[in-house]
């Protein structure tokens, strides 16, 4: 069986966050692999965050909590909706997935540090055998806990470092399009 490829809050509002970030190109990379699923016809989720609170960029009704339009899913595509975090707190995600017998999962999206970390924690923990792309994800600069201003690339690098080995393989798209399609590398 093959993988599924997990989107994760690919949604307008995050494009309105004013602050640095890393993976320029990490849209892209998303894209890319959206295409390589659609076309191979495999299992795919888009996963998407509607805030509990009436303000955010992400509450229902707002144009920030849809999806961005080269992300989109089709008609036909799985879409989760999330509140917290982690997609699969409070979703049927683990259901779907183990109805369709589906043991391995392919993570990409925004923040790194937050829903991308957050949902292969879960996965990992939950017996999936996960993947998460790193250049296919992406985060902002962040104030750490010391009040000691980190760049994205660092806080990105971090979150990859807390999944490696315990929760997920972390692996670039070219690597893993290599491994899953045989295929050289088209991107980047």
């Amino acid at each position: 069986m093959s993988p599924a490829l997990l989107i994760i809050d690919m949604q307008q509002g995050i494009q309105r966050l004013d602050r640095p970030r890393n993976n320029p190109e990490a849209e892209q990379r998303i894209a890319d692999l959206l295409e390589r699923w659609r076309q191979a016809g495999w299992p795919l989720a888009h996963i998407r965050h509607i805030s509990r609170e009436p303000g955010s960029v992400f509450a229902p009704g707002q144009d920030g909590a849809l999806f961005q339009a080269e992300l989109a899913p089709l008609p036909t595509e799985q879409v989760f909706e999330k509140n917290v975090t982690d997609a699969f707190t409070h979703s049927n995600l683990e259901r779907w997935l183990h109805v369709r017998g589906i043991r391995a999962l392919v993570i990409v999206g925004v923040a790194s540090e937050n829903s991308v970390e957050a949902t292969a924690r879960s996965a990992g923990n939950l017996g999936f055998a996960t993947r998460v792309v790193a250049d296919a994800c992406y985060t902002f600069d962040k104030t750490d806990y010391a009040g000691r201003p980190r760049s994205a690339e660092e806080v990105h690098d971090m979150a990859m470092a807390n999944l490696r080995d315990e929760y997920a393989e972390v692996v670039r798209s070219a690597d893993l399009i290599a491994a899953l399609f045989g295929a050289p590398e088209r991107i980047g």
